[in-house]
Order: structure tokens, then sequence, then C-alpha cells
């Protein structure tokens, strides 16, 4: 018997859920191959889904990082009594002090986690509905505590239905910004701002070849991430951060994303750069879906032209590019650095689950949920913020 014959089976002996709920039956599947076909038709503009949790994203994350940490493919999907799919979980499984956590897969490369949703059923989706979700993984047995974090409440205006169940709000929101197609550019990046730029950008401009680009060839791609592996570390070594890039498999998962092309156009991580014939001065890397682009990961030069803020210019024109081509909405990641603000006016909020699925479960899901309260306490306190960044700092 298939393994999703198996689920088949013995979810169809489950009718105590399914006669209240819309999920009639519950698949589990740790292989991508099986789960492909159904995984990117849930990808498409009919339904909701934000682009970290594309097929082509999370794969080579999967295989380049997840399976380095021990993590193995935990893929949820759950259908309606037609076998119509319904949603898909992308999880991974691992083991922390013997607590079997069940999380989104990709990892903290992936700024936002969702599942990737029928539209229809997303915007009719009920508490029992999520219930039963969770009654189909519990009986599964593979995991004590699931482990939901970097939830946005909202996707494309639509409310995320995994708020339904009890959730608390993350240590961070996410600076947001918002784009009327057809407005003035000075309504997403005002006339002050611009002319600052502007008078920072004179200087560049004086540099032999100074150009923005997007990189769309595959030699372009590879010398724009030599740059970015070359300089990345030397900032994270000024700033005393560690270097989440240098970590088992993450450049090959990068380098491999970066040159996926999409059916839509475009690459599964897209990169822009600012660069003159001498050197990369600047580079900004995201994902974009046709309706927003998330910033990823970025660096500039450690060169003198670093004092003529590239990282900013570099934003202002990302800005306009996906202006021009109608996007509706720009964050640049989770957190609440001054450069994002310059930019973000808005926040979307940003919410964190932790459901225990056994005795041992509780206790992991009350031990995360209260780290993870007492992280937001101090981002949101001052005077706390300021301790910790000081007590950091000492410890570096």
């Amino acid at each position: 018997m298939t393994m999703a014959a198996a689920i088949e089976s013995r979810t169809a002996d489950a009718p105590a859920w399914s006669k209240t709920s819309r999920i009639a039956s519950v698949d589990f599947l740790d292989d991508f191959g099986q789960a492909e076909t159904i995984w990117r038709s849930l990808e498409n503009h009919q339904h909701i889904s934000t682009p970290y949790q594309r097929f082509d994203f999370l794969r080579p994350w999967q295989q380049l990082v997840g399976e380095r940490e021990g993590l193995r493919p935990f893929i949820v999907i759950a259908y309606d009594r037609e076998r119509r799919p319904l949603l898909l979980l992308p999880l991974a499984l691992g083991q922390a002090h013997r607590i079997r956590i069940a999380r989104f897969m990709g990892g903290k490369h992936a700024t936002f986690n969702m599942a990737l949703w029928d539209r229809n059923f997303a915007t009719e989706a009920t508490r029992a509905d999520l219930d039963a979700l969770i009654s189909a993984i519990r009986a599964r047995y593979e995991a004590d505590v699931l482990a939901f974090c970097r939830q946005p409440l909202k996707w494309r205006d639509l409310p995320n239905p995994m708020a339904l169940l009890p959730c608390q709000a993350s240590a961070n929101d996410c600076p947001l910004m918002t784009m009327a197609p057809g407005a003035s550019p000075t309504t997403w990046v005002s006339q002050s701002l611009r002319s600052r730029l502007k008078s920072k950008e004179r200087k560049l401009k004086m540099l032999p070849g100074y150009r923005y680009r997007l990189a769309t060839t595959d030699s372009e791609i590879r010398r724009l991430l030599d740059a970015f592996f070359r300089i990345k570390p030397q900032r994270m070594a000024e700033q005393k951060l560690p270097n989440v890039f240098a970590e088992p498999g993450v450049e090959d998962f990068i380098r491999t994303a970066c040159m996926t092309p999409l059916a839509s156009g475009g690459r599964v991580i897209d990169i822009h750069a600012l660069e003159c014939d001498n050197e990369i001065i600047a580079i900004f890397a995201g994902v974009a879906n046709g309706h927003r682009f998330s910033m990823m990961f970025n660096t500039y030069t450690i060169s003198g032209n670093s004092r003529h803020s590239p990282g900013l210019i570099l934003i202002r024109n990302i800005v306009d590019h996906y202006a021009e081509r109608g996007y509706c909405a720009l964050d640049l990641g989770i957190g609440s650095d001054d450069y994002k603000r310059l930019f973000c006016k808005g926040s979307e909020p940003i919410f964190d689950c932790f459901i225990p699925l056994s005795l041992r479960g509780r206790i992991a899901a009350a031990a995360m949920s209260g780290v993870n309260r007492a992280k937001h306490l101090v981002k949101h306190t001052p005077s706390l913020l300021h301790m910790a960044q000081k007590l950091r700092s000492a410890f570096s």
C-alpha cells in the first residue's frame, strides 16, 4: 500500500471531525515528488500563498540545508470530499531535547511562513476546519508540537485562517510599503527623501559605468553572488554578528534558488544591484510574485563608496522598478531597522502559533510561547531593548 493510500484509509475512519469540517481526508508525504503536482497547482494566482512557500524555493532549501540540520519533509495536504486539495502545509520534522517539532520549511531564510490555500476555502475556513486539521496531524503521532512562527495576519488582503488557532504576536512586525497603481512616485518615496538620495548619488554617478540593474542572465547572477559571498562575511564580522550564510548548505541553496527560473518569468530569488566598472556597490535580493516584492538579503561595498548611502539608493530604484510594473506592496523584511522605516510607513502584523500534540509537547509549547512573549516584550519596551543591546555588545 502506498503512503498516500495508507493515510486515505486512516482518515476515512475519522467521521467525528469530517462531518463538521470541509476537510474530509489528509495525506502526509515525505517526498517532494509525490507532492509536486498538487503543490504547484496551489501556487497560481487563483490560490493564496507567499513566494517563500514555492516548491522551487523550499525543495532546494530542504535538500541542501534542511537535511544537513537533521530535518525531514512533513508535507500535509488536506482534501474535501471530492478529493480537491484545500491546503498544503510545507513542514519539516526535527528534534530538540527529545521533543519532536514540526515547523515550516525554509528556516530563517523564509521571512514569512504560511500554508498554500485554496482561495475559496481560505475565505470560508472556520475554527472547526482548523481543529480537524490539527486532529489529523495529532493522530499521526509523529510530532509533539507544531511551531508555526512568522505568519502574516493577512496576505493580499485576505485573513490568514491559521490566526483562528490560539496564537500570539511575533517578536517583530514587518515594515510594509503599499503602492497604489498609477500613483505619483512621491507617494511611495517622498520628495524630500528622493532629493536627499539624489544628492548622495551624484558622487556615485561620477564612477565609470555606474548603473542599476536587475540580474537576468546566469553570468550576471553568478557574478553578483560571488561578490555577495565575498563582501557579506566582512560586513557581518564588522558588526560582530554571526555569518548565517556560512552555515552548511546555505550558499548552495541561495545560488540554486537565484539560478532557478520561474514559469511566470524572473527567478525564484531576484537580485538587484548598483555597480560600476570597478566594483559591485550594493546588492539587494528578494522574492516577487507579481503583487509584492519581499527583501531577503543584502550587502554593500566596503570601499569608500559606502559613505554615499548606496543601499538606500538601491532600495529607491527597487521601489520604482516594482511600482512601474503594477506591484501593490513591498517589504524590507521583518525587523525594526531605521532604514526600513524611511521607506515603509505601515506595518504588517506577524503572529506565532505553538500547538501541543502530546503531553511532552504541552511543556515544549509553553516554553516556546514564553520565550517568544519575552522577546516581544523586550522588542517593544525601549528600556529593555536598550539593555539587551548593551548586553549583546558586551558579550560580543
